[in-house]
């Protein structure tokens, strides 16, 4: 028997995925056409003997969260639920709080993977090799992949044994190269880890107890201790666990890219668009009499009402509801719920937001953050929002309820929700 939790965060995280956060949680922001988690949840579904997935997180529940939880059972055939934490326990210190909860009915072996992530997610293979090994005491499997050597410096990087597999050393973040092994956040855990987790947790509640604050004036300083609950897997636990044959990694040579910023959910979904083509080739608009032009790998809701003179692709996704005008053209960009494309208007390396409507002749433009396409190991770089004093160009994001007026151009911008525009804007965010 096996289980599956997804961390999924809470409000406070995801901020550089504003204005999009405000308006749905960020795991529930389609990429692709379907729901972020919905990958996820799909490949969990697909293993055998897989009996239960469990969400774990710190936003309130609502409706939309349960909605989506609702649909993904009677769709996947597959219990799910939704645990909230009371407050963010981090990687490790989610599951540790929940531990009771997953290991009711006595699963062997748990993945255990973060929402924000798009991949392949070779979960049945990662079982395997769990499998494989399975006499060598292990109690997890990270999933690695191959990253060039400016970038690793940017994720949990991995050393590893290569005739066993075996994790030698796990630094997250290094200040220097250490190894193009990156971690991918996609795990696979036997029970026994929870042992390890707890460890952590008696030290720092042993730490906490040490711990005296001081109180100047009403103001009570901790000097940054955390509660005895926050542990983070990485830090706290993978670099305890490298070097004593407590950890393996399995890499990958699938797609693999993280989802920090609106600019990479844009790449994250020409990928998911092309894995289409294997996994789900009815959701891939074609050409046909009576429809508008395709281009490359395009995702069109059966709702949206879209005029056959248009121009869509190559990486387009197009929502429920969208309503497209004559001679309209559009490329790598997603178009959210209800919005409205006028005639003639252009939208490229853009989101346009629910309920938006973008004028007619308008043209609405980003700069892509696309990884380098010379450098197989390249990732999607995670630029800072601001640089050199200005805004770092990158897509345009329309918030929810946007007019942009006909005849304008907006570029490398950012609009947030329920704003109507009445000229041009260039490298603003506009509030």
């Amino acid at each position: 028997m096996l289980k599956a939790i997804i961390i999924i965060g809470g409000p406070q995280k995801g901020t550089r995925f504003r204005p999009l956060s405000f308006e749905v949680p960020k795991p529930l922001f389609p990429v692709a056409g379907v729901p972020m988690l919905q990958h996820h949840i799909e490949a969990c579904a697909q293993v055998p003997d897989m009996k239960e997935i469990i969400l774990i997180g710190f936003y309130q529940p609502n409706d939309e969260l349960n909605r989506f939880i609702s649909s993904s059972q009677q769709e996947f055939k597959i219990p799910i639920r939704y645990l909230q934490e009371f407050a963010a326990l981090g990687t490790g210190g989610g599951i540790y709080h929940f531990r009771d909860q997953i290991l009711s009915g006595g699963p062997v072996a748990f993945f255990l993977m973060n929402a924000d992530v798009c991949s392949e997610f070779p979960l049945q293979e990662m079982l395997r090799f769990h499998r494989q090994h399975d006499g060598e005491n292990h109690c997890g499997v990270l999933l690695g992949t191959t990253a060039n050597r400016t970038q690793s410096l940017n994720y949990g990087c991995i050393v590893e044994n290569h005739e066993t597999n075996e994790v030698l050393h796990f630094v997250e973040k290094p200040s220097t190269f250490v190894s193009d092994v990156i971690n991918c956040g996609i795990y696979l855990f036997t029970p026994d880890i929870f042992g390890h987790i707890g460890k952590v947790f008696q030290r720092n509640q042993q730490e906490r107890i040490q711990f005296t604050c001081i109180i100047i004036g009403q103001e009570e300083l901790t000097n940054g201790k955390q509660m005895a609950e926050v542990i983070r897997l990485e830090q706290d636990i993978f670099t305890t666990l490298a070097g004593q044959k407590k950890l393996i990694v399995y890499k990958t040579q699938h797609f693999w890219s993280q989802i920090k910023s609106a600019g990479s959910a844009i790449y994250a979904s020409r990928l998911y668009l092309k894995q289409y083509h294997q996994t789900h080739p009815e959701r891939l608009a074609t050409n046909q009499d009576g429809t508008p032009k395709i281009i490359g790998d395009v995702y069109i809701h059966p709702t949206a009402n879209i005029d056959p003179s248009a121009v869509l692709g190559p990486n387009v996704s197009i929502g429920k509801g969208v309503t497209i005008g004559g001679g309209v053209r559009v490329r790598e960009s997603i178009i959210l719920h209800g919005a409205v494309l006028q005639d003639h208007c252009c939208v490229l390396n853009s989101i346009v937001g629910w309920d938006s409507t973008v004028g007619k002749w308008a043209r609405v433009e980003g700069t892509p953050s696309d990884p380098n396409p010379n450098d197989p190991y390249a990732k999607i770089d995670s630029e800072t929002l601001f640089r050199d004093g200005g805004l770092t160009p990158s897509i345009t994001i329309l918030g929810c309820n946007v007019s942009i007026p006909s005849e304008v151009i907006i570029r490398n911008s950012i609009v947030l929700p329920h704003k109507d525009l009445n000229r041009s804007f260039q490298n603003q965010i506009i509030l």
